[in-house]
């Protein structure tokens, strides 16, 4: 065969099959190079970005750098309302005897927060016979209509029967009445069975007789007290929420099961007042253990209702006290563990002084007693509701948040390793957003540093390595916390970071009189004497209370009382840093410096008070470089000889009679006394502007619409304010 002509070629070429499938194929293989190139060159761009901000971290968001969300709790917020499967009928009302007045479980079960609950095996097959016997009802009244009238009327009059039983006398208990089933029975039963006489009479059998059935009534009263006025239907009330217990009724119940429900609970489980976790453990295959469960469980869920919803400070402490008696029983129930550390630490946090210290020792019970599991739970959600807590600071607070701070490092004290990890976590977190804050310097990095939640967290951790560095290797978290708050001051050298500047240096000479190791800390005092202050106005300002703020406002600065503040907090911090070194043999060299930019600073001042603090503080420095010097020219040991030298003057370090020591006493008496005048001040000032505010919000409207002139407003208000 011949070869092809032009225009043949061109139209195989076009439309010949094999070749346009040739071309499929070409066109495919290098849709499929080009895809993979474009991969690969997508996935190093990716690479070269995440490299790119983990050396820029310019990069990061400084709102993504949370000092809360640091710490993952491996849970759901949905155990509130956990029901244990094998045991669903300790979960609302127990089984009574009848000679008790029972609350039958078929009548209502109710959930923790008054929900119906998932009827179990058996109350299924019941309510499928009752089922079945509807349907009979139901035929055998559509045969015959007379006998379904009969019916009713006999209901009718059994009704009335009843009601008038349950009103005529408390004693006597009718079990027709507890087993009626219709709308209104449950409301009067309650009316009936919750009076004082009931209860006394329970309480009487519980305590003489150790009556079981007794005391199973007693938990239901209880639980139906613990859950009044939270449960808008079922059992506890009507629709209307109409009141069904009396305050003495309801108070006989709550403090007789508070007090006895835990000797009972060791009574009828034969077990001592100090019995371990695993004693409640080793019960679970008892037989008495399967009797008492349900009990105890009821007990422990009620309570823990009841605190979750009660607000007077007296019933929760006194719950709080009774329910730590019984805390090993949580041991049978990990739900109600969770639950109870959700609680008791919300009750910490926010509660009053005895409040807060009752659920801190249920705490720490249950973070000592329990699994580490637990010990990390309750670690964990404290710190984070110490750091919720801490936004804000205001001189009334200041105590609480010191009782928080150190209940949470004796806590951590427990566990120094595992809580060790913890404080790695958070000051590693705090270094990232310190780095972000000096490399960009950007507005949100600077406010998220020069804040009361940041340096309450870093408060936190600088009282946890002083308290536990002795017990446990915490040197790496010392060195990164002392690298931050060196960080902190460089970001904020101006002169309205005062507070701040001497926060830092606080927590310096802290640092280093628990572990031990000199930590320079001169330079950053000095640099306060050097503040510029403004000539212009000399007046003195208002007192402001350096410990409720991180910052100065711009006014505080031309007061005359700035600059006493500088000179007051650096002699205090000098003083407080020389007397941690005082005793020690290289005192004269480290007090050298200082004492140079002291005699300058006290050449220029034209303030005299200023001048005579300063000269106080120079001679009283000279006077204890020379004893030191004497002392030292009197040994014959080497500076290589470590041990010699830290044995130098430590007689009369502890004797404490040197003239420095009680200088450095005598500052800082003055410092305190100066800051309680300033706190009462503070406080009486705060007092004069609530009462202003409270004359000025009494307006009286007269008939006409027009309001009061302001002359007999302030009348008024001072007629208010008398009684009349």
């Amino acid at each position: 065969m011949g070869k092809l002509g032009k225009k043949a070629r061109k139209f195989a070429k076009k439309n010949l099959q094999s070749v346009l499938k040739r071309k499929r194929k070409i066109k495919s293989t290098f849709k499929k190079k080009a895809s993979k190139n474009q991969r690969d060159a997508a996935e190093n761009e990716e690479e070269n970005v995440e490299l790119s901000t983990r050396r820029n971290p310019e990069n990061g968001d400084i709102e993504d750098m949370s000092l809360e969300a640091i710490f993952s709790e491996d849970e759901s917020d949905e155990d509130e309302g956990d029901v244990d499967v094998d045991d669903s009928g300790s979960d609302g009302y127990l089984s009574e005897d009848s000679n008790c007045l029972p609350i039958a479980e078929s009548e209502i079960h109710l959930g923790e927060n008054g929900a119906a609950g998932k009827p179990s095996a058996q109350n299924q097959e019941i309510l499928l016979e009752l089922e079945n016997k509807k349907k009979k009802l139901s035929r055998l009244k559509a045969k015959d209509p007379g006998f379904s009238k009969f019916l009713e009327s006999h209901d009718k009059g059994l009704k009335s029967f009843r009601n008038e039983n349950a009103y005529s006398d408390e004693d006597e208990r009718s079990d027709d009445g507890m087993q009626s089933m219709d709308e209104d029975g449950p409301h009067l039963y309650l009316n009936k069975l919750l009076t004082s006489s009931a209860i006394n009479s329970w309480c009487h059998l519980v305590k003489e007789q150790h009556n079981a059935s007794a005391f199973i009534s007693l938990l239901n009263a209880y639980r139906a007290s613990c859950h009044y006025g939270a449960e808008s239907t079922g059992i506890l009330g009507s629709g209307s929420g109409a009141p069904m217990l009396d305050c003495e009724t309801f108070c006989k119940i709550l403090m007789f099961v508070l007090r006895e429900a835990d000797d009972v609970f060791r009574e009828m489980l034969g077990i001592s007042s100090n019995c371990k976790r695993d004693t409640i453990l080793g019960l679970k295959n008892n037989s008495k253990w399967k009797t008492v469960r349900p009990l105890i469980k009821s007990y422990l869920r009620s309570t823990l209702f009841m605190l979750n919803q009660a607000t007077d400070s007296e019933i929760l402490a006194f719950s709080l006290n009774r329910l730590r008696a019984s805390i090993v029983f949580f041991a049978a129930f990990p739900l109600l563990i969770r639950r109870l550390i959700k609680i008791a630490v919300h009750l910490w946090a926010t509660g009053e002084e005895t409040v807060s210290f009752h659920s801190f020792l249920i705490l720490q019970d249950v973070a000592s007693g329990f699994s580490s599991d637990c010990f990390d739970l309750c670690l964990i959600k404290m710190y984070k509701a110490f750091i919720g807590h801490c936004k804000f600071v205001e001189p009334a607070l200041f105590k609480h948040l010191q009782f928080l701070r150190n209940s949470f490092v004796e806590l951590c004290s427990q566990d120094l390793l595992r809580s060790s990890n913890k404080a790695k976590v958070s000051i590693n977190n705090l270094s990232r957003i310190l780095q972000l804050g000096l490399q960009t310097k950007k507005k949100e990095a600077v406010k998220k540093i020069c804040s009361w939640q940041y340096a309450n967290c870093i408060d936190l951790w600088v009282t946890y390595i002083s308290h536990c560095i002795h017990d446990y290797d915490l040197q790496p978290l010392l060195y990164i916390i002392i690298q931050i708050i060196n960080g902190m001051a460089t970001l904020f050298p101006g002169p309205r970071y005062l507070p701040l500047r001497c926060k830092c240096i606080e927590w310096l000479n802290h640092l280093s009189s628990s572990s031990g190791i000199f930590i320079p800390v001169t330079s950053l005092m000095l640099d306060v004497l050097e503040y510029k202050v403004s000539k212009e106005v000399g007046k003195p300002g208002k007192d402001f209370n350096f410990s409720s703020a991180v910052k100065l406002p711009k006014h505080w600065l031309k007061s005359r009382n700035f600059r006493e503040d500088c000179v007051f907090s650096a002699i205090e911090l000098l003083s407080a840093h020389f007397a941690q070194w005082s005793y020690h043999i290289s005192f004269p060299e480290l007090a050298t410096i200082p004492l140079i930019h002291l005699r300058k600073f006290q050449e220029k001042s034209d303030v005299e008070s200023l001048r005579r603090v300063v000269k106080r503080f120079i001679d009283v420095v000279e006077q204890n470089i020379e004893f030191v010097k004497k002392k030292r020219d009197e040994v014959a040991f080497s500076p290589n000889d470590q041990q010699s030298v830290e044995a130098f003057l430590q007689p009369e370090k502890c004797s404490g009679n040197t003239p420095f020591t009680q200088y450095y006493r005598s500052v800082m008496e003055k410092a305190a006394s100066r800051s309680l005048i300033m706190n009462e001040n503070k406080s009486f000032l705060e007092q004069k502007k609530q009462k202003r505010k409270r004359g000025q919000n009494i307006v009286d409207v007269r008939a006409n619409g027009e309001k009061v002139p302001e002359k007999s407003k302030v009348d008024q208000a001072v007629s208010v304010k008398d009684g009349k």
